[in-house]
C-alpha cells in the first residue's frame, strides 16, 4: 500500500503519470493534464513521467525514471494514472493500486497498433484498472480519487516477483491474441522481457 505520510505532507495528494518508454509521443494525455491541473495545484503533488512525449508545463516532470526512482514514486503515490502498458499497470498494482488508465491510441499517432485499447478494455470490464478513454473520464476518476484515495486501493503483494513475471507473460499471451483478432494477422510470439526499454524498463 502507499506510504504513510509526513505530517507536514498531508494537505496534499501524491499522484504519479507514467506514460512508459514508448518512442510514440502521449500528447494527448498530457495536455488533458495540463488543463486539469490548474484548479487542483495547491492540492496536488504530482510526479509525471513522460517519456519521449514533449515536455509538459506541469511541475514533478522528468522523461525517465530509474527503476529504484520508479519503486519509490508508485509506492509514495496515492493514485496511479498510466498508459496500457502492460508492465506498468500490474507494477502499479502490486503497489497497491488501482491504477487510471488512458490507453494509447494507434490512430492519433499514440502507439503501432490498438493492443492497449484492447488489452485495458478487458481489464477496465474485470473492474482491475480504471479505464478512461477520454478527457471527461479522465477528470471524473481524478476527482474521485482525491475525494477518496481508497477507491483507488487493491491489495499490494510487493514480494511476488515470480509472480509478476508470470502474469506478464500471461498478459503477453492475451494482447497477442486480442491483436491477432482484430487485425486477422498471425499469431506472433511477445516476449516481455526480452526487449528492455531506456533504464531498463519494459513496455
Amino acid at each position: 500500500m502507499p506510504r504513510p505520510r509526513d505530517s507536514g505532507d498531508l494537505a496534499q495528494a501524491r499522484l504519479l503519470v507514467a506514460v512508459g518508454t514508448d518512442k510514440h509521443p502521449f500528447d494527448r494525455l498530457v495536455g488533458w493534464l495540463e488543463e486539469w491541473h490548474p484548479a487542483v495545484a495547491a492540492d496536488v503533488g504530482l510526479t509525471v513521467q513522460h517519456g519521449h512525449t514533449r515536455a509538459p508545463g506541469l511541475p514533478g516532470a522528468a522523461p525517465f525514471l530509474g527503476h529504484d526512482e520508479l519503486q519509490t514514486a508508485m509506492a509514495e503515490a496515492d493514485l496511479v494514472v498510466c498508459h496500457g502498458g502492460p508492465a506498468t499497470i500490474l507494477e502499479a498494482r502490486r503497489h497497491g493500486h488501482l491504477p487510471i488508465v488512458v490507453p494509447r491510441d494507434p490512430t492519433r499517432g499514440e502507439h503501432v497498433d490498438d493492443h492497449q485499447q484492447l488489452f485495458a478494455r478487458r481489464l477496465g470490464a474485470a473492474g482491475m484498472v480504471a479505464l478512461a478513454e477520454t478527457r471527461e473520464a479522465l477528470f471524473e476518476a481524478l476527482a474521485a480519487g482525491l475525494a477518496d484515495p481508497s477507491r483507488f486501493a487493491v491489495a499490494a503483494d510487493p514480494d511476488a516477483s515470480e509472480a509478476r513475471r508470470a502474469a506478464i507473460e500471461q498478459v503477453g499471451r492475451i494482447v497477442e491474441d486480442l491483436v491477432a483478432a482484430s487485425t486477422g494477422r498471425q499469431r506472433t510470439r511477445w516476449r516481455p522481457w526480452a526487449r528492455p526499454g531506456r533504464n531498463g524498463e519494459r513496455r
